[in-house]
């Protein structure tokens, strides 16, 4: 194959990719003219790659021509979530927090300039509809879950203020820290207490608490447990002075 015949699959490749992640942003449905104009392309090259994901069952259409992911794809999704070692392994934490507190429990990384939820359990009765869902995002800097992995992540000033160089901290609600300074100061006071807090500041009317989980090694954080509720249902107070049986079922010292 010649280099340009190579750099062409390449480009093909990078634009079926392309297609596919457009795909995931409409649970609706796309039409061919709407994917050709968000993935920048002619419709006769998208048309083709749609054609080609619908074949391996990445895509499908419906009867309206609109397209959607594929069931196979979605197969492959869920059934690597499900066996991921991580969301295995903290399934029984997030149930049992769930249990005691009859609040959401998320677990969630870090990645860049947000947190990343990999599993998430809303309790049996009276759960509320969060803005957190299971491959979502949302700032670190304002979540209970991004601050704790931070915390350990920016040691000091200088990585703090590289890790937010070139970007405004966004504020979701008027309690989100927005400076340097101020993540800087919250960083260290998780450090020395060992857990971080969410006073509303990722959602008004939701407080959260978290803490570090230990799923892959001693020493380092494979990401972060939180408990998320309403701030008139479940304190944050509650939450804290809570934080001793919150440790234990994180740890695997207690599932009750």
């Amino acid at each position: 194959m010649s280099e340009q015949n190579s750099a062409d699959k390449l480009v093909g490749s990078d634009r079926v990719l392309a297609v596919l992640a457009e795909l995931a942003r409409h649970p609706d449905g796309i039409g061919l003219e709407e994917m050709a104009r968000a993935v920048a392309s002619p419709k006769p090259t998208v048309h083709r790659a749609l054609a080609a994901l619908r074949r391996a069952g990445l895509a499908a259409q419906h009867g309206h021509g609109r397209y959607v992911l594929g069931d196979e794809f979605l197969r492959m999704a869920f059934a690597h979530h499900e066996a991921r070692p991580d969301h295995v392994r903290v399934m029984p934490v997030l149930k049992a927090l769930c249990e005691r507190y009859g609040e959401t429990a998320h677990y969630a990384v870090l990645d860049g300039p947000s947190v990343v939820y990999r599993s998430k359990l809303d309790p049996a009765s009276g759960a509320v509809r969060l803005t957190s869902v299971v491959g979502g995002r949302n700032p670190a800097h304002c979540t209970a879950v991004g601050k704790v992995l931070l915390a350990d992540a920016l040691p000091t000033r200088e990585a703090v203020e590289a890790w937010a160089a070139g970007r405004t901290l966004e504020r979701p609600t008027e309690r989100s820290i927005g400076t340097v300074e101020e993540l800087h100061a919250e960083l260290a006071r998780i450090r020395e207490q060992g857990y971080a807090t969410d006073d509303q500041e990722n959602e008004p009317g939701v407080n959260c608490v978290a803490v570090a989980a230990y799923l892959t090694s001693p020493t380092v954080p494979s990401g972060a447990i939180s408990v998320s509720g309403l701030a008139y249902r479940t304190p944050l107070k509650r939450l804290i002075d809570d934080l001793p049986a919150i440790r234990a079922i994180v740890s695997g010292e207690e599932h009750s």
